[in-house]
C-alpha cells in the first residue's frame, strides 16, 4: 500500500487540525510528523516502531508524544488500533481505506490482509437479525502459514524409515 494522493493527505491533515482546534490543543510539527509517518507506511506499525522510524528520519520527537498523538489520531478516527494476540497494539491508517481483515501466523507473526465481500453480506444479515447498527468490524484469523519461507515454521517430523 502506498501513501495517499496529496489531495487526500491534505484532507487528513485538515481533519486532524480541526480536531485539535476543537479540543484546544496545539498543532505541533511533532504531531504533524507522526500523522504523516503513519500515513506514509504501508504496513501495521506499533508505537515503538513508529518512534524509531521518526528518529531515523531525524524527527525530534519523544516516545510519549508518539503514544499521545496516536491516542488523538484514534479519537478522531484517522487510525485504527489492532491487538493481534499478545503482541503490542498495531496501528494503521483509517481514512479512505478499504475494509479488510487479517490472517496472523502464530509461527512468524506475519500479517496477511484479505478482503472478501461475502463478509459484508454476513455482517448485514446478522445486524438485521439482531436489530443492530454495525459501525465497523474486525476479523482476525490465527493459524500457521504454509509458506516455505516462514522462518519459525516447525520442522515436519521425520517419518520412521523401515
Amino acid at each position: 500500500m502506498s501513501s495517499l494522493p496529496q489531495e487526500q493527505m491534505a484532507e487528513v491533515r485538515a481533519i486532524f487540525k480541526a480536531f485539535l482546534k476543537r479540543r484546544n490543543l496545539r498543532q505541533t510539527s511533532e504531531r504533524a510528523a507522526i500523522l504523516d509517518a503513519v500515513y506514509a507506511t504501508g504496513d501495521h506499525v506499533d508505537a515503538d516502531e513508529l518512534y524509531l522510524r521518526l528518529r531515523q528520519n531525524d524527527q525530534q520527537v519523544s516516545r510519549a508524544t508518539v503514544y499521545n498523538t496516536l491516542e488523538l489520531l484514534l479519537e478522531c478516527d484517522l487510525i485504527v488500533r489492532h491487538q493481534f494476540g499478545k503482541n503490542q497494539a498495531k496501528f494503521e491508517r483509517a481514512y479512505s481505506y478499504w475494509q479488510h481483515d487479517h490472517l496472523i501466523c502464530l509461527d512468524c507473526n506475519e500479517l496477511f490482509e484479505f478482503c472478501d465481500p461475502r463478509l459484508q453480506g454476513v455482517q448485514e444479515m446478522v445486524a438485521d437479525i439482531y436489530g443492530f447498527e454495525v459501525t465497523h468490524h474486525s476479523l482476525n484469523l490465527y493459524g500457521h502459514c504454509q509458506r516455505e519461507a516462514c522462518p519459525n515454521r516447525p520442522e515436519e517430523e521425520a517419518s520412521p524409515q523401515p
